[in-house]
């Protein structure tokens, strides 16, 4: 019988290795797995490679875990913003690297590495510094830049329900790069507001089908995200 249910974070996160390239979903903190993120932390895994579309919010989450000094490079869209300050002064300091990839070419090179695509060819950034040393070529009298699929050893992704078998939907935005990374990871592991019986989820709505997911961990909302959840309601 396949069942892909963990009883706890600790136990849906262990495994993961010193050197590891982890995929953490989310878009800010829309969709992001703060209970797997903690969870990781409480391992000793450490020069990690994060693949993510910015570089943390204040002192939570991702932002946890560049502030522990457990992440060696991070690839992302979107480093700096206003409460970005752990990863600021870290990259400042020369204790963290940085790869920038703009926002369309990190969710396509994440695609590609989960169709099994070796490259493709892109007019982003081609003629900033973001594209030197990288291949280029004349299409149709358009200039592109070759770029390469992005893999990972973990993904930490947040849906909103699962099954035993790992189908997964997600709730509205929190879906962002949650179904592309699931795809790109050797070891998809989720976050799910609510785990359901088989056939609980109706098959046209599943986004994430479970041959993409190799564990699934129930997580009690925040009092946050509650918060929120009931004043989109009232609203």
């Amino acid at each position: 019988m396949i069942d892909k249910i963990f009883t706890s974070v600790a136990a849906a996160v262990e495994g993961i290795s010193d050197g590891s390239t982890v995929m953490i979903g989310g878009f800010g903190t829309a969709g992001m797995p703060s209970e797997l993120i903690d969870g990781l932390l409480e391992t000793s895994a450490r020069d990690l490679t994060i693949v993510s579309n910015n570089a943390g919010n204040g002192e939570m989450g991702l932002a946890a875990l560049l502030k522990a000094r457990r992440v060696r490079k991070i690839i992302c869209s979107f480093p700096r913003q206003t409460d970005s300050y752990i990863f600021d002064g870290l990259f400042r300091a020369g204790e963290i690297e940085l790869e920038v990839v703009p926002q369309g070419n990190l969710a396509e090179r994440i695609r590609a590495a989960g169709a099994g695509i070796g490259g493709f060819f892109t007019p982003t950034a081609y003629g900033t510094l973001l594209a030197e040393g990288k291949e280029t070529r004349v299409i149709d009298g358009r200039h592109y830049v070759l770029e390469g699929p992005l893999h990972a050893d973990v993904a930490l992704i947040k849906a909103h329900k699962g099954d035993r078998w790992g189908n997964l939907i997600y709730r509205k935005t929190a879906r962002n790069f949650g179904p592309i990374m699931a795809m790109a990871a050797k070891t998809a592991i989720v976050q799910v507001s609510e785990v359901v019986p088989l056939g609980g989820l109706d098959p046209e709505s599943i986004v994430t089908p479970g041959i993409f997911v190799q564990r699934v961990v129930q997580v009690e909302p925040r009092a946050s995200t509650r918060a929120g959840d009931a004043a989109a309601k009232a609203a």
